[in-house]
């Protein structure tokens, strides 16, 4: 009897999870009856959760995919999934599928428990990120400097830097871990965004005392560090110290310290850098442009940004899609609606669309000098596109001049 009971038993849950298979399969794959490999399932998962607002959905997507941490798309989807989950301050379904997929055979390895302590820190739940991390042994797992590291950087994304220090200076000591460059590197970042640039000179002696050599980003999150507090003579320390170990300072050094003097609205100074690049014989990149077009835009200095814009393309370079939003929103706040324009079909042809906000602007500003033929068009692109938000477009169109 027991063994009937047994076997009944088996061949029940068989079938609940031959339902629940075919259940997942229908969410990644409704108008197929053949089944996904698993690249197919990640881009399914991704697109889904793109525009997936549902919490429980969201997590049913997931499920479904089976994603792992050694996929680069299922590393984008658990982000992306892990990032909306919070926005719904749905931290419980955070934890239980985290905790769920802590238990899966093939995803006991460190790889996989230092992305959940990763994903913990993004969600800002740093209390189970640590106790996941202090957890690994009884999970059959070691605990790493990898591990160690991603315990660091969770602290980071969860902007605790209290506990980046903490962990920092007892961690590596109870648990017997040596730290390594990625350690150094992410506690210089932590005291760097937190307004404690000063402190980075004991870390870099400590790097030195302990055969650790400092490398671009190092330097780097210093310099952009020292620029956010504008601690300007610190810079000019730290890039001497680069050329007292025969480091010159390249295309990334230049990109942060541009990027920073666009932050501090000081372009015209961070458009001389790139000046002296260009005597150096220094080529640019993609990034540097796109960081001095941002700079000029937020400036109000239009001219200059469309300037760069043009200088981008022309040198080959292809704008991201954050340097297009960036140029249409601004020209819209400028009234340079035909420009904007221009820049904005560019955008969508490479399926780039500016957010709601931006294109309402955009429709508006059109029509109010006198392209009325083309805010129609625009207004009826979004309808089709966003079938979602079809009503709100009709309410602009519908205002809109005949």
């Amino acid at each position: 009897m027991a063994f009937q009971y047994k076997l009944r038993l088996s061949l029940l849950n068989l079938r609940l999870n031959s339902v629940q298979l075919r259940h997942f399969s229908s969410i990644l794959n409704p108008d197929s009856k053949s089944p996904l490999g698993s690249k197919e399932k990640s881009r399914a998962a991704l697109s889904l959760l793109k525009s997936e607002k549902n919490p429980e959905k969201i997590l049913e997507i997931c499920r479904a995919a089976s994603l792992t941490p050694d996929s680069h798309l299922d590393r984008i989807a658990f982000s992306l999934a892990i990032s909306k989950l919070k926005d719904s301050n749905y931290f419980e379904g955070i934890r239980s599928f985290l905790e769920e997929l802590k238990a899966r055979p093939d995803l006991k390895t460190e790889g996989f428990i230092s992305r959940c302590i990763i994903l913990y820190g993004q969600a800002g739940m740093l209390d189970h990120a640590i106790r996941t991390f202090e957890q690994a042994h009884d999970l059959g797992v070691d605990r790493t400097v990898k591990s160690l590291n991603a315990l660091l950087f969770s602290c980071v994304l969860a902007k605790n830097y209290g506990e980046v220090k903490r962990i920092f200076l007892e961690f590596p000591r109870k648990y017997g871990i040596e730290p390594d460059l990625d350690t150094y590197n992410t506690v210089l970042k932590s005291f760097c965004e937190s307004g404690s640039s000063s402190s980075v000179y004991s870390i870099l002696s400590e790097m030195e005392r302990k055969g650790v050599k400092p490398n671009a980003l190092s330097f780097g999150n210093c310099i952009a560090g020292f620029y956010r507090e504008e601690k300007y003579d610190d810079v000019g320390k730290v890039l001497e110290m680069m050329k007292k170990r025969d480091m010159s300072p390249g295309v990334s050094i230049y990109n942060i310290r541009i990027q920073s003097l666009c932050k501090l609205s000081r372009s015209v100074e961070a458009k001389a850098l790139l000046d002296g690049m260009l005597s150096r014989g220094m080529k640019p990149n993609s990034v540097t442009y796109c960081h001095l077009i941002h700079g000029f835009c937020k400036e109000g200095k239009l001219d200059e940004a469309k300037s760069f814009f043009n200088k981008m393309v022309n040198s080959g370079f292809k704008p991201d899609s954050d340097c297009y939003f960036t140029l249409v929103h601004f020209l819209c706040q400028g009234e340079d609606f035909e420009t904007a324009l221009k820049i904005s079909k560019e955008s969508m042809e490479k399926g780039w669309v500016p957010n709601f906000s931006t294109m309402k602007s955009l429709v508006n500003g059109l029509a109010s000098s006198s392209k009325v033929d083309e805010a129609h068009q625009i207004a009826r692109q979004m309808k089709e596109k966003f079938p979602k938000v079809a009503d709100k477009w009709t309410e602009i169109e519908e205002n809109l001049p005949k």
